[in-house]
């Protein structure tokens, strides 16, 4: 009689205790919440969750209800109660931005980036599951699980209930099976996905400059079959029904997931800067291959940027807010950058209209000397003395800029002075064979040149010397310099032609028992010619191959 009185008094309890919580359908705070309680195991009661469902037979309806369940927690989704709205009357402003204010409806989505198919509508003055989420139940369900777990369990039940601390046997087991298949599938996919990425790469690029980015192909076939084993197991670790704790795994596989992407990406843009720089090569444009460490530092820039806003809705951040906090992070670094801004976009418009290249001689404003280096912020310009002249960007882009380097011949001018008694015939000698050195001279256009009698000048008669070389390079021009002036040197001293300097001269030409002072001057002909002959044959049996690389600037 006691046991019996016993059994009843627990009976009564426990009804007492399940009819604590009833059922409410009046929001869909207390809709969603009826459902999830009446389906934990302390409070088991499939029949009374199933009333979140209408227009369904009853066992269908406990079936698409358990169903629900299972799915938010095969992919670790927890309902935050204080976020559901306890307003009968919720309208859906979410939808906000896709819809008119008029066609805003009366539903509830908790998870609309993970799980947009499941939410809550109204239906009359109470909050049920809707109907597309019914519809679509079974077929979300069957992508949560791909294993067919259930089959199993069914064929083998003594095994799926077997138990270690209260541990199910088989979700280990499980887990040590996706491990080891995951290493399998590593080992196996990377062979095939380098094969891939080199057939794709040699299909863009004919020659064999794409060999030298083998190993970066390499790296870039491991971290994409990491990709693709991260999501196999995102796809596979629902069946193992770890419940709450896929919440934290799912959360960790994302961050995996984003890291490994931006590692990709910066190996994808490393492998795009390599190949840019093979193909400046052949373009022989210095300011192309300086052109690729800032790309490089941009895109990676921008990459990490992207992964870092990812992340943060990894962890609940919205999106909107991110790019909103992002966009106005920008205005404000912006306005208080507007220097580096400045230069940023000076050095966009140096690389677009490429106004000098690297080693070109140039004077940008105040500034002459040999082009180093084309940074990110600033231009550095070598001066003849070796100094280091850094212009922004910003200026440069405003400048004039005079580029010696672009021209087609360097040209060079200068004015001999020869002594006012110099014979007219040694003066026309000596010009014609300055000419001839010229024209024997392998870095001058033989075709474009003047040398002539141009001026009286203060103390010397004037012979204007105008030649344009043939390399661009100065250092090279120096050296070409060198063997003109040592070659109209010897052809002066050949002559018995000599160079005037500031003087003035006294001459006493009566004096008696002396003789005159007046230079004698040898204007054979024959002679003269005979010495011009010998001079040239002697400059043009010179090596002229000189090394320039100790003549021209340091970089």
């Amino acid at each position: 009689m006691k046991k019996i009185l016993f059994l009843l008094l627990f009976v009564n309890a426990y009804v007492f205790a399940q009819q604590t919580v009833k059922v409410d359908l009046r929001n869909p705070n207390t809709t969603i919440y009826s459902h999830l309680y009446f389906l934990q195991p302390d409070s088991y009661n499939a029949s009374k969750a199933a009333l979140t469902i209408r227009g369904i037979p009853k066992k269908e309806a406990i079936t698409k209800a358990i169903k629900i369940k299972e799915i938010l927690d095969g992919k670790g989704l927890v309902v935050d109660f204080s976020e559901v709205p306890t307003d009968p009357n919720y309208l859906d402003t979410i939808s906000a931005s896709l819809n008119s204010i008029e066609k805003l409806k009366n539903q509830y989505v908790p998870f609309p980036d993970r799980l947009p198919e499941i939410y809550v509508e109204k239906i009359g003055s109470r909050w049920y599951y809707s109907k597309e989420t019914i519809k679509s139940i079974d077929e979300i369900y069957k992508n949560t699980f791909p294993w067919e777990f259930k089959w199993l369990q069914k064929h083998y039940p003594s095994f799926f209930d077997e138990k270690v601390k209260e541990v199910h046997l088989w979700k280990p087991i499980g887990i040590l099976i996706l491990i080891a298949f995951s290493f399998l599938l590593y080992y196996i996919l990377i062979p095939i996905i380098f094969y891939i990425l080199k057939k794709i790469q040699t299909l863009f690029i004919k020659d064999k400059t794409y060999q030298s980015s083998f190993d970066l192909l390499r790296e870039i076939a491991r971290i994409l079959v990491l990709i693709i084993i991260l999501y196999i197991i995102e796809k596979l670790l629902p069946s193992l029904q770890l419940f709450k704790i896929n919440n934290f795994l799912f959360l960790a596989l994302d961050i995996a997931q984003t890291v490994f992407w931006v590692y990709f990406f910066f190996k994808i843009i490393k492998l795009l800067i390599l190949n840019y720089i093979n193909f400046s090569k052949k373009t022989h444009s210095k300011l192309n291959e300086q052109l690729a460490p800032i790309l490089n530092k941009l895109l990676m820039g921008f990459i990490v940027l992207i992964g870092f806003l990812k992340i943060l809705t990894l962890f609940g951040v919205d999106p909107a807010t991110v790019m909103a906090g992002a966009s106005i992070g920008g205005i404000a670094i912006a306005f208080a950058a507007q220097d580096s801004v400045k230069n940023l976009i000076g050095t966009i418009n140096i690389f677009m209209d490429q106004p000098f290249r690297l080693g070109d001689w140039v004077v940008i404003g105040g500034v002459e000397g040999m082009v180093v280096k084309v940074g990110l912020r600033s231009t550095r310009v070598r001066a003849a003395d070796t100094s280091i002249s850094q212009i922004p960007n910003s200026k440069v882009s405003e400048m004039e800029i005079n580029n010696m380097g672009l021209r087609l011949y360097r040209r060079y001018s200068t004015e001999l002075g020869i002594r006012y008694d110099t014979p007219p015939e040694l003066i026309e000698a000596f010009v014609q064979g300055i000419r001839e050195i010229i024209i024997a001279h392998p870095d001058t256009r033989s075709e474009s040149y003047n040398v002539e009698f141009t001026e009286f000048g203060d103390s010397a008669l004037k012979i204007l010397v105008n030649v344009f070389f043939k390399k661009l390079d100065w250092g090279d021009e120096q050296s070409s310099k060198h063997m003109l002036h040592i070659a109209i040197v010897k052809l002066a001293a050949a002559l018995g032609v000599d160079f005037a300097f500031p003087s003035s001269t006294l001459m006493i030409e009566q004096l008696p028992g002396q003789e005159s002072l007046a230079l004698k001057y040898n204007i054979n002909e024959k002679d003269i010619n005979s010495s011009i002959k010998a001079v040239l044959k002697e400059f043009e049996e010179i090596d002229h191959t000189v090394d320039t690389n100790a003549s021209s600037l340091p970089d």
